[in-house]
């Protein structure tokens, strides 16, 4: 008896070891199916793709395992869906990823047919075997059946239907729906027809053997087989049937879209296997990029190759087109060149910066007279477009002429390192040496930026007219917080483009002469070369930029600013909604000021002539007109007498507008009202104005004889103003007496290497000196 207890209490205890290894055994088991599927299923390298703001297609970059494989879409359109359930799983929203039945009637096939003729197998089943690809065994069949029904688990079934549209094969190098959608049939699997989504449906059954181009015969047959069976189940009509029957099967694949290719390899190379929606307008790039085309043509026979164009959407800060370069298929050479994102010289396109800093720290007003005579600073001697020197000029008509000689004159004033710092807060990324390495050149195109950068600088100018946020300029829908680059004050703004509304050199586009044309701001560029040509416009709605010339780097004669890039501006613009109204004048900022007429500085007690006008409060700060002066004259107003004489004889007092001597010499040249000082009565000492100025050398100038034919040394020409030019003016050359001219004050030099110091002195006494180097 105790023997039997002993034996069932050994028993009890064997029963419970083993269900404690059976529950063990569950656990496991259950362990492992939660943890069979991967957490990513598929790991391939997808295609980039890039499409419009409103989703369109611009182009693609194949993956990096040469597939056209889109990444994976977010649904599946419902034509493709019902076609592919009718041709590979009726029961598919039925079944836990496995379907029994199936698979007997499969295994019975195959065993009655002695081959492998059907394999059974679920959608979500050949979804794990994509994922998987390993070849077709009775263990893999096992592995599959296990893990379909742990995909179900995951999953919802329509996003199993994505997993498997968007990584089937569809013959050649084409998987998933969406690439086999446009490679087939150039348009987006949303836009299938009855047959096209049919003919999709049934490529992944065999896609090694039918595909277009390929077993066509076979494949028209399996096509209309899934288009009767949507007849039968009610899906489509009888006519709809018929009409599907007609259509053609596809040739061989076509190729993808190419809008905007440059920008298309820029989210390539920054955002590989990405689907990317841009901010660009298709319609819109489309029509700029034949633009391009068609004027690149005209370019092409003055040796000019290469264009490229970029449009800001101001309001959103959107880029709405992108047009990099020109031919990017073609044979022309630098067509792969991005010019949009490339360096280049910039010409004059930065002097409206200069002029806004200057208003904005007060050295200027919007009319302020600036200098336009020769200068050379320590060797550099700028020199106008024109070759032309006016003498002085005022500052809004010098930004809008593109003067050099005035734009060198104001940096010197304001400072190369502001100026530099300026540039590169406002967004201009290229200035990568120190402002002492670009020195005054910076202004005149010494230094290089890009297309992006310098429309996106004028974008930003427009917007704070807008009272909108100065950030970057975006080319995605969605992108990250853009970052503020600088803050424009609206006051400085609003006078420049005012002054660039007026733009009209000889050579250059007027817009107001074109009807359809909306007020526009807009600047020219061009540099040293023959390069480069740039031309930016802003309107209220818009900042457009255009570049024009070879990527290479090689100059042609006929690459100037206004005479290709403007009208390439103009044309562009035409394209664009016109603003009804200019920018609004800013509130609040401007204050009254008293400004005198011819010169454009505050007016002086003696300014006869002067306008009430808004400037900016640092204009306050700007200097009293220096020009005009009171000056005693006889009674005929022939001569001038000194104070002291005024007991003599009868003498009137009056306002007189005189110029620097040098600035007087040109400036009367192309103002034939302005009247220079009477000459001092016989008898009479002047005093207080100099009437001598050397117009060269410029005081501190390094010199270079030039070479003649025979090898000899060259002369420098030594040229003075006199506000008197009949007077007789004596030259020395550092302690020598050289010579006397009269009328015409000019000499022909041949110093020595070093240091100079040249003297010249009138019949009255009056003198001046420069000194100037020669380079040995």
């Amino acid at each position: 008896m105790v023997h039997l207890f002993s034996s069932i209490k050994r028993y009890i205890a064997q029963l419970s070891l083993l269900k404690k290894a059976g529950l063990s055994c569950i656990i496991i088991l259950l362990i492992a199916y939660s943890c069979c599927l991967p957490k990513t299923l598929f790991r391939v390298p997808y295609s980039t793709i890039v499409t419009d703001r409103h989703g369109e297609l611009l182009g693609a970059r194949i993956a990096a395992d040469g597939q056209w494989r889109f990444p994976l879409c977010d649904t599946i359109p419902v034509k493709f869906a019902r076609c592919l359930l009718a041709f590979e799983d009726q029961y598919f929203y039925y079944h836990p990823g496995v379907n029994p039945l199936a698979i007997l009637r499969a295994t019975w096939q195959n065993i009655s047919s002695g081959r492998i003729v059907s394999g059974g197998s679920t959608l979500t089943m050949q979804t794990i075997r994509l994922s998987r690809n390993r070849p077709r065994t009775v263990y893999e069949k096992i592995l599959e059946i296990i893990l379909a029904t742990r995909l179900e688990l995951r999953y919802s079934k329509n996003e199993i239907l994505t997993l498997y549209a968007s990584h089937a094969p569809f013959g050649g190098n084409v998987i998933g729906l969406d690439a086999a959608a446009w490679r087939y049939f150039s348009h987006p699997a949303s836009e299938l027809s009855w047959a096209e989504a049919a003919t999709l449906a049934v490529l992944p059954n065999a896609p090694s053997s039918i595909y277009p181009g390929k077993g066509r015969e076979a494949l028209r047959r399996k096509r209309n087989r899934v288009l009767q069976h949507l007849l039968k189940r009610g899906d489509i009509d009888s006519v709809s049937y018929q009409l599907a029957l007609d259509e053609p099967l596809p040739e061989a694949p076509r190729p993808l879209p190419s809008i905007a290719p440059h920008l298309v390899d820029h989210f390539s190379q920054e955002n590989t296997g990405q689907r990317i929606v841009s901010t660009i307008d298709k319609d819109l790039q489309q029509q700029i990029e034949h633009l391009a085309e068609r004027r690149s043509k005209d370019f092409q026979q003055s040796n000019i190759r290469n264009l490229a164009i970029l449009v800001i959407d101001l309001r959103s800060n959107q880029v709405v087109a992108y047009c990099g370069n020109i031919d990017f298929g073609g044979k022309v050479s630098g067509n792969q060149v991005d010019v949009i994102t490339s360096p280049r010289s910039t010409g004059s396109i930065l002097k409206p910066v200069l002029y806004y800093a200057a208003l904005e720290e007060g050295l200027i007003l919007p009319h302020t007279l600036l200098p336009d005579v020769p200068i050379n600073i320590n060797g550099f001697a700028p020199q106008n477009f024109d070759h032309r020197f006016e003498g002085a000029v005022p500052a809004d008509e010098a930004l809008a002429c593109s003067l050099n000689i005035p734009a060198v004159n104001l940096l010197q004033r304001y400072g190369v390192p502001k100026f530099y710092n300026l540039l590169r807060e406002s967004g201009i990324s290229t200035l990568s040496r120190p402002a002492s390495y670009y020195g005054l050149s910076l202004i005149l195109g010494g230094a290089e930026a890009t297309l992006w950068d310098v429309t996106a600088l004028y974008a930003m100018m427009g917007r704070s007219l807008l009272n909108l946020p100065q950030t970057e300029s975006t080319l995605c829908l969605s992108p990250e917080q853009s970052r503020t680059i600088s803050s424009f004050h609206p006051g400085g703004v609003w006078q420049i483009f005012n002054a660039l509304t007026q733009v009209n050199r000889p050579e250059e586009i007027d817009w107001r002469s074109i009807p359809s044309m909306h007020p526009v701001a807009w600047k020219t560029g061009t540099s040293y070369g023959f390069r480069d040509a740039w031309a930016v416009g802003v309107t209220p709605y818009y900042a457009v930029g255009v570049w024009v010339g070879n990527a290479t780097g090689e100059g042609a004669p006929g690459l100037v600013g206004a005479r290709t890039a403007g009208p390439v501006l103009f044309e562009v613009l035409s394209l664009l909604p016109a603003s009804p109204h200019w920018f609004a004048s800013p509130k609040g900022i401007f204050v009254d000021a008293e400004i005198c007429r011819k010169s454009g500085h505050l007016k002086n007690r003696f300014c006869d002539e002067t306008d009430t006008v808004l400037i900016l409060p640092a204009g306050r700060r700007t200097e009293v007109c220096p020009y005009h002066h009171s000056v005693l004259l006889t009674a005929d107003e022939r001569y001038r007498v000194y104070q002291s004489g005024r007991n003599r004889e009868e003498t009137i007092r009056k306002s007189w507008f005189t110029l620097p001597p040098v600035w007087e010499w040109y400036y009367k040249q192309y103002h034939p009202e302005y009247k220079p000082l009477p000459p001092f009565k016989s008898g009479y000492d002047e005093s207080g104005l100099q009437p001598l100025q050397f117009i060269y050398p410029t005081m501190n100038a390094h010199i270079t004889l030039p070479r003649q034919m025979n090898g000899d040394l060259g002369f420098v020409t030594a040229e003075l103003a006199h506000s008197h030019p009949q007077s007789t003016v004596y030259w020395h050359l550092d302690s020598d007496y050289l010579t006397a001219t009269q009328d015409f004050h000019k000499i022909s030099l041949r110093p020595s290497a070093g240091k100079h110091s040249l003297t010249a002195v009138d019949g009255e006494g009056n003198s001046v000196s420069v000194t100037f180097y020669v380079e040995p």
